[in-house]
């Protein structure tokens, strides 16, 4: 059992080096810049709705608020993207949380529909307006009719596919 845990050890080492040799190729200033980001993710630079939602997403990352990623934030960014459901969740989470008390209202859960609408939903086949989608989700996912905790966020994500699908972030990296 030690020689699997110290085996996983070093594939983390390996990939975490690996990573780091990539940042520094992409990055050699050491820092990523919000106009890289938006880059690797693809985002044109017409699309205001997908702009505000890529900066969104660095702010988040952007732990130390310099306005770049040093390849630490790189790293937790990374993680998250690419990581487990649970986690992405949670982040998203945190992300729609614009207000930061823990709990998703109306206005918050009605900006990010506006936003992700804009973005993906009116390509797809949905005949529902934000204000729909977002009662939609209120009445699949809040038990109590008050707010959404991360709790029933969840909960409500994991139990229906069509709110997982609408609710999870999902960045599509191009690079």
């Amino acid at each position: 059992m030690g020689q699997e845990e110290s085996h996983n050890e070093e594939m983390d080492l390996a990939r975490i080096h690996e990573l780091c040799v990539i940042f520094m190729k992409e990055c050699p200033s050491g820092a990523l810049h919000l106009h890289e980001f938006k880059k690797i993710f693809g985002v044109p630079s017409s699309s205001v709705e997908e702009s505000l939602f890529i900066e969104t997403i660095f702010n988040s990352f952007d732990t130390n608020k310099d306005n770049t990623l040093d390849f630490l934030e790189y790293v937790a960014a990374l993680h998250l993207i690419l990581g487990n459901l649970e986690d992405r969740l949670k982040w998203s989470f945190k992300m729609y949380d614009s207000d930061g008390n823990g709990r998703l209202d109306r206005t918050e859960v009605k900006r990010l529909v506006r936003i992700l609408y804009k973005i993906k939903l009116h390509k797809t086949h949905i005949s529902m307006t934000p204000s729909q989608i977002c009662d939609r989700i209120f009445q699949l996912v809040d038990q109590n009719n008050d707010e959404i905790t991360l709790l029933e966020f969840m909960e409500g994500a994991q139990k229906d596919e069509w709110v997982m699908d609408l609710l999870k972030l999902d960045v599509n990296a191009t690079g």
